[in-house]
């Protein structure tokens, strides 16, 4: 019985007192790390997502956010510390932020289902132009990449859903204080400091959704000003600025702050250094948000089976998880919009015999025809959909024709997920696919090995060199 005046606890107290010890967990892990090496299977994905990276950021670099925000990084972040791609040698917060903008720019970064989290679009920009800047070996490079993996898809999993009901875009909330992990590794920074880092860290967190439907390219910049923040955070701790201890547990800490109404310790801690959940990242076979993967793949499968096309079509349901029911928008005007739109892109896919920018492009969103169906899709929840997210993507997509028939086609992991992988050889052809046509196939090949290889930090520089010569 509660003493006379006492309260009951809260859901923010119940769950502080379940996280004590969180923060010095995870900070005894980033120091460890310093010096662990990587299990082989990790860094092999480390290279696969290096790749992945650099196949959405030199096309990225060419889209009109990047370039308003190169016009300021070139204003504002002056030096010669590292590569800003498409720009070229700038200060190393300069070079993340721009370079995290270009990789987020067109949809076609990776991402890790459980956290619905874009990793790599914070974790690589963030470290590799702090790596640059303190002249790292790939080695070191390496680690802080894994780190800042690793932690941004623990941490943005831990907090997912309540995160997102909170109106919070994860990929910048729990990038930002994954990727001031990975670049204290960089720095070899003590746990005092580590500590400290991610006490700065966390008062940079954020990002709001209200960019949904609304054409706002905002979010393009979220991972960029998540990516620019975690280095000022590490530079800020070294130089001997304090953070709150302990930062996800504490009073108006990270936890209390973003997703007291569920976080899930053991998501966080469960295995970490041992097991690592980086492995299951996704990578995207189509330019869009990944909730539209389904629905696109379900689409697909309909057309090679049955032959389907957009003229057949007399309306579509699809029936999915809440959060993707969310991305229903028949409003395209944008490239944005249209590639966070479920409509869009089943009627796109309809439309076309495959599914890259140009699907998403002005020609299609101006299609007369794609347009006409876009009203006549309906996105649902599904309730069996709702119970397998985020464990699974799943997606039913049913076509009622014009002719009367009715085809389905249901869709749990669409692929690029790890039960449905893209092979290291389609990574390549990815790479090339998307910056051939920006930096010459020549030199995208030639790239491209080099990028898997990752034998000097020097291939950032050369790859910024290729994307202006391509001017």
């Amino acid at each position: 019985m509660s003493a006379p005046g006492a309260r009951a606890d809260t859901p923010a107290t119940s769950t502080a007192r379940a996280l004590d010890g969180a923060t010095d967990a995870v900070v005894s892990w980033v120091v460890e790390s310093t010096t662990a090496p990587l299990p082989a299977a990790v860094e092999h994905h480390v290279r696969r997502l290096l790749v992945d990276y650099m196949a959405a950021v030199v096309p990225g670099s060419t889209t009109d956010v990047a370039r308003a925000v190169a016009s300021h990084v070139k204003v504002t972040y002056g030096g010669d510390q590292a590569t800003a791609v498409g720009l070229g040698r700038v200060s190393a917060p300069g070079a993340a932020f721009l370079n995290g903008t270009s990789c987020h720019s067109l949809e076609i970064d990776d991402g890790y289902t459980p956290g619905s989290v874009h990793p790599s679009s914070v974790a690589f920009p963030a470290v590799l132009a702090a790596a640059e800047a303190l002249g790292s070996d790939t080695v070191t490079t390496m680690r802080g990449l894994a780190v800042a993996l690793e932690a941004t898809s623990r941490l943005a999993a831990a907090g997912h859903p309540a995160t997102w009901r909170n109106h919070f875009h994860n990929t910048p909330l729990a990038g930002v204080i994954g990727a001031t992990c990975g670049v204290s590794v960089l720095r070899g920074l003590n746990a005092d400091q580590v500590h400290d880092a991610l006490g700065v860290a966390a008062s940079h967190a954020g990002g709001l959704f209200a960019f949904l439907g609304k054409s706002a390219e905002v979010k393009r910049v979220h991972p960029g000003k998540a990516a620019r923040d975690a280095i000022v955070s590490v530079e800020l701790a070294a130089a001997g600025v304090t953070g709150p201890r302990s930062i996800l547990e504490t009073q108006h800490g990270y936890v209390e702050a973003f997703a007291a109404e569920g976080f899930d310790v053991e998501v966080l801690l469960g295995g970490l250094g041992r097991t690592w959940v980086a492995l299951d990242s996704y990578v995207k076979p189509y330019p869009s948000c990944r909730h539209l993967h389904g629905p696109i793949d379900a689409v697909l499968a309909l057309r090679a089976e049955h032959g389907v096309g957009l003229d057949d079509v007399a309306e579509v349901t699809v029936r999915t998880y809440t959060v993707a029911s969310h991305h229903a928008a028949t409003d395209v005007d944008s490239l944005l919009d249209a590639q966070m739109s479920i409509p869009f892109a089943v009627a796109t896919t309809l439309a076309h015999d495959e599914v890259g920018l140009t699907e998403f492009g002005q020609e299609a969103r101006d299609n007369g025809a794609i347009r006409d169906l876009l009203g006549r899709v309906s996105v649902v929840v599904d309730e069996q959909s709702d119970a397998e997210y985020p464990r699974l993507r799943p997606a039913t997509v049913e076509l009622t024709l014009k002719d009367g028939r009715t085809l389905s086609n249901r869709v749990g992991l669409p692929y690029g997920e790890p039960g449905n992988p893209v092979s290291d050889e389609e990574m390549t052809a990815k790479f090339i696919r998307l910056a051939g046509p920006v930096i010459g196939e020549a030199a995208a090949t030639e790239l491209v090995a080099d990028l898997w290889a990752f034998e000097s930090l020097d291939v950032i520089a050369r790859t910024d060199a290729a994307r202006r010569n391509a001017r």
